[in-house]
């Protein structure tokens, strides 16, 4: 399983790709506004962090638009910004024909907002490249989260569909399990949750009592 940063913040990404080797980025508007700077600048920051490499890099276009001819002039512009550019789009019936469209032209695509199994599979027909199941939010209300990606995993090799599943919302150590196991090609998550899931209390009491061993052996 492939590890993605969930970030637009420069600094959290190179450390990422210092200490983790990271796998690939995807961003979203949340994140964008989070960096505090105006998108395209933190996109051409971006780009270059991952200029270079193979590394999917997901842009999302911006979320006002709900014509899909609108959808795939900005999927365009953003693909031609980097090689590494994976164009996100919103799941919706003018969000999977843009997908279609871009598919076409070679671009690919990730399609985000997945809540169900049936958005999982227009976007897999659409070409998608990617398709981002939402995790922690469907956990929030109540829904088995297992059975989610355990479900939209097996849809796609059923039917052959080539598009991988990027778990993303994820909350904590517990869900990058349970993704995993699932079948999850990739996992997102932010800094924080990636730098906890590298903990345990019983890592740091194990050490603990190491260190104390250590201090308490004759040192002649």
């Amino acid at each position: 399983m492939k590890l993605f940063l969930d970030s637009a913040i420069t600094d959290e990404i190179k450390h990422s790709l210092e200490y983790w080797d990271l796998d690939g980025l995807t961003t979203n508007p949340k994140h964008i506004k989070n960096s505090g700077k105006p998108f395209l600048k933190v996109v051409e920051e971006i780009a270059d962090l991952f200029a270079g490499t193979d590394k999917p890099v997901s842009v999302e276009v911006d979320p006002h638009l709900t014509n899909w001819e609108q959808i795939v002039e900005q999927g365009v512009r953003l693909s031609k910004m980097s090689p590494n550019f994976v164009v996100k789009v919103g799941a919706s019936e003018e969000g999977f024909k843009a997908i279609r469209e871009l598919t076409k032209q070679g671009i690919r695509t990730n399609a985000t907002l997945i809540f169900s199994v049936a958005q999982a599979w227009h976007a897999a027909r659409a070409g998608a490249h990617f398709i981002s199941p939402f995790i922690g939010w469907k956990e929030n209300y109540g829904d088995s989260t297992t059975e989610f990606i355990l479900e939209v995993a097996e849809m796609l090799e059923r039917f052959q569909y080539e598009s991988q599943i990027i778990a993303a919302a994820i909350r904590n150590a517990r869900q990058i399990a349970d993704v995993a196991l699932a079948g999850a090609h990739c996992v997102t998550a932010g800094l924080a949750v990636y730098q906890d899931s590298m903990q345990s209390p019983y890592t740091v009491h194990g050490e603990k009592v190491f260190q104390n061993a250590w201090d308490a052996t004759p040192k002649s």
